[in-house]
Order: structure tokens, then C-alpha cells, then sequence
């Protein structure tokens, strides 16, 4: 399976495509999170990048969250508090970008790919794309991702997927919450649609949309600290009796 697992960039003129892909349901193990992270620095600072789509592999789900063999593995806090800080430093990553980030959903989205979506700047998704955030379910919760969550769709609507760990929301939801931008019946028409639109937006000044980019998230520099601190929370978390419980349960499904 690791053999298979990539984190890959494609130019395509001004255009940077970095994907991401860990079978079966791209998971995000620790690994994959740093590529991540450090592919979205790479492409931020390249000249020669004016936008960033950023997608995952495969035709399941868009991403599946944290991964329960890594989660399982965990010893200690300074281990689970680097595991969740790899969440933190994706997030910190596309904030920081210097590029508008476009993200391309394929299908269902849960956990910390939720935080992921939220801080994409622009977000396509086929109807098939729900969402939820299931850590509460195994005795976390989405500290980390939680910013990026309610910075995209307000408090009241975080909090209701918060507490509501097994219940998927619909892609309807998701874009009349702001979460999803725009929502089509087939990948291919969405496709199609990121085509047109990425070619738009690569026609105005590069400068233009640097600018914009930096003000869409002024205000937010203390998630350098801030999601490292939540990171600590759910490193502590995830060592008590009901998460071990919690996600042994999961895995033996």
C-alpha cells in the first residue's frame, strides 16, 4: 500500500496540480501529510506557479481523515502531538500559500479532510461528495481542523457537525453552508468546469490574485500557535482507554 501512496505535482503552464494518494480511501498518514505540506510550500514560493489545484487519487473518497493504524500506533503525547501537528502544518500551509488554492472534491470527505476542504480558498465537488467529522465518534474531536472549519461555515454550523460524529452531510449541505463552492452531478462535467475556471482565473493579474490571497486570510497568524496547541489536545486524546477502545473497534470492522 505505501508503495502506492504518492503525493505528486503537475505544471501545466501557471498552473501547479499537486495530488495526493494513499489507498484505499486516502487516508492521511504522517508521511503523506509532510509531502503535502511541504509540495503546497514548494508550489507557494515557485515564481512561476500563479494557482494551485489541489485533488486526490483514486475514484473512493476524496480523503478519509486521519489514519487509524498510525492513530493506533501512538505511545505517548510527544508522538500523538506530532502526528496531529502534521493536520496543523497542511492547514498553516494552504493559509500561507501565497496562492489561491482551488480544490477539486471527487467524493466523500470526512474528518481532517474536512479541515483540509475548508481551507481551500475555492472548492468544486460532484453531488456524491458528503461530509462529516466522525473524531468525537472515536473520542477525539476536530480541534485541529476546527478553525479552518468555522473560519469556512460559522460556529453554529461546525458545532452541528461536531456533535453529530456519524451523521453525512450532503454535498447540498456542505455548499449552502459555504463549504463547497460550486456542486456538479458527474466528476466529468466538474472537471470540466475546474478547466474553464482555472483558465479564467490565470488570465488576471498574478499579482492581483497574490494581493487577494493575503487579504482573504488577514487576521489569521495566530494559527501558527493555535493549531499546535490543538494538535497537544488531541494528542492527549488519543491516548485514554475510550479512543484506544474506540479505534480498535473501528479497525476490527
Amino acid at each position: 500500500m505505501m508503495s502506492d501512496a504518492y503525493v505528486r505535482t503537475e505544471t501545466q503552464g501557471a498552473l501547479s496540480i499537486i495530488e495526493f494518494y494513499y489507498p484505499p480511501v486516502n487516508s492521511l498518514p504522517g508521511f503523506i501529510l509532510k509531502k503535502l505540506e511541504n509540495a503546497i510550500i514548494k508550489e507557494g514560493e515557485n515564481p512561476d506557479t500563479h494557482l494551485i489545484l489541489l485533488r486526490s487519487g483514486g475514484k473512493r473518497a476524496f480523503c478519509a481523515g486521519a489514519s487509524f493504524d498510525e492513530l493506533s500506533e501512538i505511545g505517548n503525547l510527544e508522538d500523538g502531538k506530532k502526528f496531529f501537528s502534521g493536520f496543523a502544518n497542511v492547514i498553516n500551509a494552504m493559509r500561507k500559500s501565497s496562492k489561491i488554492i482551488v480544490g477539486r472534491v471527487h467524493g466523500k470527505t470526512v474528518g481532517g479532510g474536512v479541515g483540509l476542504v475548508c481551507a481551500m480558498d475555492y472548492c468544486f465537488a460532484v453531488e456524491k461528495a458528503a461530509i462529516r467529522l466522525s473524531e468525537l465518534a472515536v473520542g477525539i474531536g476536530p480541534f485541529v481542523v476546527g478553525p479552518a472549519v468555522e473560519r469556512k461555515i460559522g460556529l453554529a454550523k461546525m458545532t452541528q457537525i461536531t456533535l453529530t460524529p456519524a451523521t453525512w452531510q450532503s454535498s447540498d449541505w456542505a455548499k449552502d453552508s459555504g463549504m463547497f463552492t460550486e456542486v456538479f452531478p458527474t466528476v466529468s462535467e466538474m472537471d470540466q468546469h475546474i478547466i474553464e475556471f482555472t483558465n479564467t482565473l490565470l488570465s488576471y493579474n498574478p499579482r492581483a490574485l497574490h494581493d487577494l490571497k493575503r487579504t482573504l486570510w488577514e487576521g489569521y497568524d495566530h494559527w501558527d500557535a493555535l493549531l499546535i496547541q490543538r494538535a497537544e489536545i488531541s494528542g492527549k486524546l488519543v491516548l485514554s482507554e475510550f479512543t484506544r477502545s474506540a479505534i480498535a473497534k473501528f479497525k476490527a470492522k
